[in-house]
């Protein structure tokens, strides 16, 4: 007859459920992963997967009862740590939809919106176009198993421990937050250099012949000129995306550095 005491349960559990709260922290934010068409028994079932294979690697856990408030309070600091990895990479995409909505404002498109369900909100149809675009490029190069493998050696470099976690990732995130703008100005930057100067030449030739309708020109200009540079800058969009998945990746190994550095 297998008999086991309550201590040895309790360590099963512990091992099992608070590298699972991790996992499915990142898992509800992580591009791919967190979207809101994935059913909630499929992420469930990723993240069970995910623990049980990391959970044999993690190093030895603290002696706390995962039901005492010590253990709640190591169970919400997990699910912390697993949000801010996710909402890392989530920050690329960020930047990204911002690019569409520059570009999709400045050539006249900004009507054009469908409702995204995974912001739960209103966005333009270039950003929706550069959204998937980026999406596929993050599967195709396979980020997506870069961000799991950085994931699973975060149990090295944030070990599960009952003691406060320092604030130096969290600040690093709110720093890297600044990529929204940046590099969503930067993408749509020579979208807005063309049609800049079409609309330049639009008010000189305004000025040169006061009795042609600007609204009747300018407009199907505006656009034409908007979807020929879109076409002749996607081919070269993938090295910039790539970068950015790169430096997700690696600031998210620097925010483990600096939980690390500061506990």
């Amino acid at each position: 007859m297998v008999t086991f005491t309550s201590t040895e349960l309790n360590v099963w559990i512990a091992s099992f459920l608070w590298p699972l709260t991790r996992i499915l922290g990142l898992v509800a934010t992580a591009p791919v992963f967190g979207n809101l068409s994935i059913p909630v028994r499929v992420k469930l079932g990723l993240g069970i997967m995910l623990s049980i294979l990391v959970g044999p690697t993690v190093p030895a856990l603290p002696a706390a009862d995962p039901m005492s408030f010590a253990g709640l309070l190591i169970v919400l600091q997990q699910l912390v740590i697993g949000l801010a990895m996710g909402f890392a990479m989530r920050l690329v995409f960020a930047a990204v939809e911002m690019a569409g909505e520059i570009c999709g404002l400045t050539m006249g498109f900004g009507f054009a919106t469908f409702f995204d369900p995974q912001t739960r909100a209103r966005s333009s149809a270039i950003a929706q176009f550069l959204a998937l675009l980026t999406l596929m490029l993050f599967l195709a190069t396979n980020v997506h198993l870069v961000m799991l493998s950085t994931l699973a050696e975060s149990f090295v470099a944030i070990p599960i421990t009952a003691q406060p976690t320092g604030t130096g990732g969290f600040h690093q995130l709110v720093k890297w937050g600044g990529i929204i703008f940046s590099s969503g100005v930067q993408l749509a930057l020579p979208m807005i250099a063309a049609l800049l100067l079409i609309n330049i030449a639009l008010g000189i030739l305004t000025r040169a012949a006061p009795q042609l309708n600007l609204f009747g020109i300018g407009f199907p200009v505006t656009l034409a000129v908007g979807f020929l540079v879109l076409a002749l800058i996607l081919p070269y969009l993938a090295v910039p995306m790539q970068k950015l998945f790169e430096e997700g990746n690696v600031f998210m190994q620097q925010m483990l550095v600096s939980h690390q550095g500061k506990r």
